[in-house]
């Protein structure tokens, strides 16, 4: 199955493969998921910057995909990934840090 790209960007959702911890949040497009299926590293759409992106690609802090899958309507992805080093910009471990309820 391929992802639905019609409707524009999909979440993926990141997860370490080995702790089963969710590392962060991206939008990827038709092109940055193709560079991530030929790449094996994750590559996401930026909103803000209107432009693709590797993770890791100024930090170091990679993300090598082990798995790679899509929800029952095709509009979802879940990335289970080695992370090298911390995923969130702010040097946490994971994005989803501040508690709320």
């Amino acid at each position: 199955m391929k992802p639905d790209f019609s409707k524009g960007l999909l979440p993926a959702v990141i997860i370490d493969d080995t702790t089963n911890d969710v590392l962060m949040l991206g939008y990827m497009n038709e092109e940055s998921y193709a560079k991530t299926l030929e790449t094996k590293t994750t590559w996401f759409f930026s909103r803000s910057r209107n432009k693709l992106w590797n993770k890791g690609e100024t930090s170091g802090h990679f993300q090598h995909v082990k798995e790679m899958y899509l929800d029952c309507d095709q509009d979802t992805l879940l990335v289970r990934v080695d992370q090298i080093g911390p995923a969130c910009h702010t040097g946490s471990r994971t994005c989803f840090f501040t508690k709320v309820l």
